[in-house]
């Protein structure tokens, strides 16, 4: 069984889109040879900023010849039926049989395939690939018409085995595939033949071309923090740069160079983001003060003055970089800070929903109504809220947006604003994803709060909700991180309160059923059933989520014992039986049954039983003492079983039946107390 090696060699593939690029040759190689029935055992691609390259293991030698008879019309159907049929097999008139069957005679397709050749194979579903390959931005050159994310060279596609290797014939637009590649561009230009992918990957290796993108950014990460702890430093983790560094270089060569020590006195998160935005850098930390006074650049190549012109030409470049981002950064300590908030007054949020100045006036009285609740000064965070997006009228935000709130911190504190108004500006926007941690001061919990809530209202109010998959204003991720931070905060506070107090306008139901999805998707990654939690939901008026939560964990771990899941069998079948016959009789069992009309011990035990757990009942639920309620839910499941076991519902005494239907209808309105258990799968 022969192996596949392609090699698409072309000039540098931006680094962003080499990994789906790699995968694509993969799924389009493999899955085009499978459709036509060639297998192989093992596939991997690989990237580099100038080769897509594709291995395939265990290749069928080709694929067998096939015969396939298909039925067709009778031989007395309409001429479009029967050249319906012709096209959809391809063969002509004169080629079809007629067999008789039990409808009589009907036309009969033999479908011959003669086998094919591996190379054939490959050569199709190659050149397919190439010219249909879903790269995001493509280009011309030349007089040709293929398409290619830049200036494709030359193409390796051989095939190889014991018996020795075959160039597979492929020609695209001009380009013919042959066994020959290059290594690198500087230190090993020169042309070479490969005779498969081992051969391929050692040669790559002594032309300085590390084809792995993985084992690129290990060595850079490796060499890195080599360097860094040379110096008494360390690396800031940044896992997207290293991966985007990693597609810039064939040969990684790993340099470190200080910052300026005019420099250092920028925020850190300045110095990183400007050496990454601009530079691609790797930033590098002080430990003991947290400043960030070093940096890592990736050189493509070695030099025989080891890198020494590299690093001066990157310092120099660097230095104009970080002059502009002092400036920015002495202009915006220039402006009051509540200046600078006003001139968010002229920018707009929303044609419907204002100006930011106004969302931010919401926000603040928004925060100011839910600071008690969480244990804050509603003047601090009123206060707060007004001035924890001024930085994005900040020169600085505008040149660096992913810096809002972290220079808003440092502008509060330049003013003399209170620790506790200074955080709020980075912490009310948390968290901003599932990995993110939840703001757990009270300021800027009550800030955080508000600005979200504010956002789901506001466009509840104009109906521009999620959809679908499309969800423009991160509506989903607002929801989420009002339902983390009040869980994981555990502050007791009511949601349709909050929407009421925020936008009395918006649909305080349909949102809240919003929230209870959101929700099932946050507990069903803590291991909770989302049945469990529409159970507990649909007893109405669950807005208190920390609550709801506690009531939904412990009807989980009670239907996870032997009482919960036998009682949960009893409730089915006392609901079953119930509709059952209201539906035939038209009525509704819903009268409180008699004691007096109890005729066998169970029947008694079971009216005993319900008056027990009914007295008991409401006061545990009113302490909010759950595992207590499930625990009296518990002592119901022995007099239901023994009811059913020794009592006909559907007595022949009319009285008695009605008497017992109405017990069964009290059976659910005392469990439904706890949870709506008819939502719980199979309830």
């Amino acid at each position: 069984m022969p192996d596949l090696l392609i090699e698409l060699f072309s000039e540098e593939i931006p680094a962003r889109m080499q990994a789906r690029a790699a995968e694509d040759l993969r799924r389009l190689v493999t899955g085009g040879m499978v459709d036509r029935g060639l297998t192989y055992s093992h596939a991997a691609a690989f990237a580099t900023p100038r080769r897509l390259t594709l291995a395939v293991e265990g290749l069928a030698s080709g694929t067998p010849a096939t015969r396939e008879e298909r039925r067709g019309p009778r031989v007395d159907a309409p001429d479009k039926a029967v050249e319906g049929f012709l096209r959809s097999t391809g063969v002509s008139r004169e080629s079809l049989k007629i067999r008789e069957d039990r409808n009589g005679a009907v036309f009969l397709a033999v479908i011959e395939r003669p086998g094919r050749g591996a190379a054939e194979i490959v050569a199709e579903v190659l050149t397919e690939t190439v010219r249909d390959f879903p790269w995001p931005k493509s280009m011309r050159w030349g007089g040709g018409s293929l398409r290619w994310v830049r200036p494709l060279h030359s193409i390796v596609c051989v095939l190889s085995d014991d018996s020795g290797t075959e160039v597979v014939p492929v020609e695209i637009d001009g380009i013919v595939a042959g066994d020959v590649t290059r290594g690198h561009r500087f230190m090993a230009p020169e042309p070479f033949a490969v005779s498969g992918f081992e051969d391929y990957r050692e040669k790559l290796g002594r032309a300085f071309v590390m084809l792995d993108p993985a084992e690129r950014a290990e060595k850079i990460r490796h060499d890195a923090e080599q360097l860094a702890f040379a110096r008494g430093l360390e690396v800031v983790e940044d896992p997207g740069l290293l991966a985007e560094v990693a597609g810039l270089v064939e040969w990684p060569v790993v340099l470190m160079n200080t910052i300026e020590e005019r420099f250092l006195d920028l925020p850190p998160e300045v110095l990183q983001v400007s050496m990454k935005t601009h530079q691609k850098f790797l930033s590098v930390r002080n430990p003991s003060s947290g400043r960030i006074e070093a940096y890592v650049v990736v050189a493509n190549r070695e030099t025989a003055d080891e890198g020494a012109t590299i690093l001066k030409g990157n310092a120099w470049v660097l230095a104009a970089r970080l002059e502009d981002a002092g400036y920015f950064w002495r202009n915006d300590l220039a402006v009051p800070l509540e200046e600078m908030a006003r001139k968010l007054d002229a920018v707009t949020f929303h044609g419907r929903l204002g100006t930011q100045g106004e969302r931010i006036g919401r926000i603040a009285s928004l925060a100011r109504e839910i600071a008690p609740a969480v244990g804050a000064d509603p003047d601090l965070a009123e206060r707060a809220a007004r001035l924890a997006k001024a930085d994005l009228a900040s020169e600085m935000v505008y040149e660096f947006p992913e810096l809002q709130g972290v220079m808003g911190r440092y502008y509060a504190l330049a003013a003399g604003e209170p620790p506790e108004i200074a955080a709020a500006a980075p912490e009310h926007y948390a968290p901003l994803g599932p990995s993110d941690a939840v703001p757990t001061a009270p300021v800027s919990i009550a800030v955080a709060l508000a600005d979200k809530i504010d956002m789901l209202t506001g466009f509840w109010a104009i109906d521009e909700k999620p959809t679908g998959s499309k969800d423009p204003f991160a509506l989903r991720r607002a929801a989420l991180g009002v339902i983390r931070i009040l869980l994981e905060n555990s502050l007791r506070l009511r949601l349709l309160d909050l929407f009421a107090r925020a936008r009395p306008d918006a649909d305080p139901v349909e949102l809240l059923a919003f929230f209870a999805d959101r929700l099932k998707v946050y507990l069903r990654d803590h291991g909770i059933r989302h049945d469990v939690i529409d159970a507990c939901f649909s007893l109405g008026g669950q807005d208190d989520l920390v609550l709801l939560v506690a009531r939904v964990r412990a009807l989980q771990d009670f239907l996870g014992t032997e009482d919960g899941a036998n009682l949960l069998t009893g409730y089915r079948r006392a609901v079953s039986i119930l509709g059952q016959e209201e539906r035939k009789d038209g009525v509704s069992y819903e009268l409180d049954p008699m004691p007096d009309l109890a005729e066998t011990e169970a029947e008694r035990n079971l009216f005993a039983a319900l008056d027990r757990a009914e007295a008991a009942l409401a006061p545990a639920l009113g302490a909010e003492d759950f595992e207590a309620a499930m625990r009296l839910l518990a002592e119901l499941r022995g007099p239901i079983d023994a009811f059913f076991d020794t009592t006909t519902v559907n007595s022949e005494n009319a009285v008695l039946r009605r008497n017992r239907l109405c017990l069964l209808h009290r059976i659910r309105t005392v469990m439904n107390r706890v949870a709506v258990f008819s939502s719980v799968e199979g309830g």
